[in-house]
């Protein structure tokens, strides 16, 4: 994989960024990492960088509070618009980004492209389950059609296979209650067209507080819902460890308690880290793109490096062979 980064984005950067692509790069020494932007800033930071790292020149960032389309046209040398050109012209396979989420989805769109047959993308995201499950979209397209589910059920299996090892994942359709009548207009329709599709293992409706539950290794909703829901979550994992953090320091027995617990609760703050998978997926694109979080230290740029490494190369045109062949059934069975 050749992977283009976006060394000016986000809170920490350029050092966080430097640094975690730096250790990644050493980690994946049959691939390389191109940082993207002002070279005058950047070198100082690459003493002793492995051979497979180098620097594209790119002036100026897009800011979080920017019209991400707007701003992409009036400076198109800016670090993010540089990295998805160099995707779009075949210089390399994948780009990541660690500043504003909407300038890294519009330069997807607008300079990468998406795959043929998708008409909306999908923003993919690790919940760390037990048994991890693949949300999307989680906020790219807020208003869905119900094609738009289905492609994301088949995005997020093709998806599955290459990133979770999964060789024939469940995809499950997030609704109110379990049976195929339940939910609006979308969500019948979405079911209808998921349980008839030969591309998709279909797991049926699940509700929200099964989806932890392992039921479903995929789960697709559109981005309003599945934004909530992937927000919500982190705000709860947040709460209650703050909660067991509270109750363990509350007296000196509870402390003496905490203290032989504090493996295994360090252990459990860490698996719900975000930092561990290091930003989403936008899948239904002409690429591999990740968009990490805004406060994105070295380890979670460096975590979401191998991720794009791992996803290998050939998610796009696996996609969207998958998506054309299931589109042409769904016209089939409507003649």
């Amino acid at each position: 994989m050749r992977i283009s980064v976006d060394a000016l984005g986000g809170d920490n950067a350029p050092d966080e960024i430097v640094a975690g692509a730096l250790a990644a790069a050493r980690r994946l020494s049959g691939d390389e990492i191109i940082l993207v932007g002002d070279e005058e800033v950047i070198r100082p930071r690459l003493i002793d960088a492995p051979a497979n790292v180098s620097v594209r020149e790119a002036r100026g960032v897009v800011g979080m509070g920017e019209d991400p389309a707007a701003s992409l046209r009036a400076r198109p040398a800016s670090s993010v618009a540089v990295a998805a050109r160099m995707v779009r012209e075949g210089e390399t396979e994948a780009f990541f980004s660690a500043g504003s989420t909407g300038a890294s989805v519009a330069a997807a769109l607008l300079l990468v492209g998406r795959l043929k047959g998708c008409r909306r993308p999908a923003i993919a995201t690790m919940l760390p389950f037990d048994a991890p499950a693949l949300l999307l979209d989680v906020g790219a397209t807020v208003s869905c059609r119900p094609q738009d589910l289905l492609n994301f059920a088949i995005l997020g299996g093709v998806f599955a296979r290459k990133y979770l090892d999964i060789s024939d994942p469940r995809v499950g359709l997030i609704n109110v209650g379990e049976e195929p009548g339940k939910g609006d207009d979308l969500a019948k329709e979405a079911h209808r067209l998921l349980a008839g599709s030969d591309y998709v293992r279909f797991a049926g409706n699940v509700e929200g507080r099964e989806i932890s539950r392992g039921v479903a290794d995929v789960l697709v909703t559109d981005g309003f819902t599945g934004n909530v829901v992937l927000k919500t979550a982190e705000g709860v994992a947040r709460e209650i460890l703050g909660m067991v953090r509270g109750a363990v320091t509350a007296t000196a027995a509870t402390k003496l308690a905490g203290a032989v617990l504090r493996p295994r609760l360090l252990s459990l703050r860490d698996r719900v880290d975000p930092e561990n998978y290091g930003g989403s997926f936008l899948l239904g694109v002409r690429g591999s793109v990740v968009i990490g979080h805004g406060n994105s230290r070295a380890r979670g740029v460096e975590n979401a490096l191998i991720g794009l490494a791992r996803s290998g190369s050939g998610l796009a045109e696996d996609s969207e062979r998958e998506l054309a062949a299931a589109q042409q059934q769904v016209k089939g069975d409507a003649v």
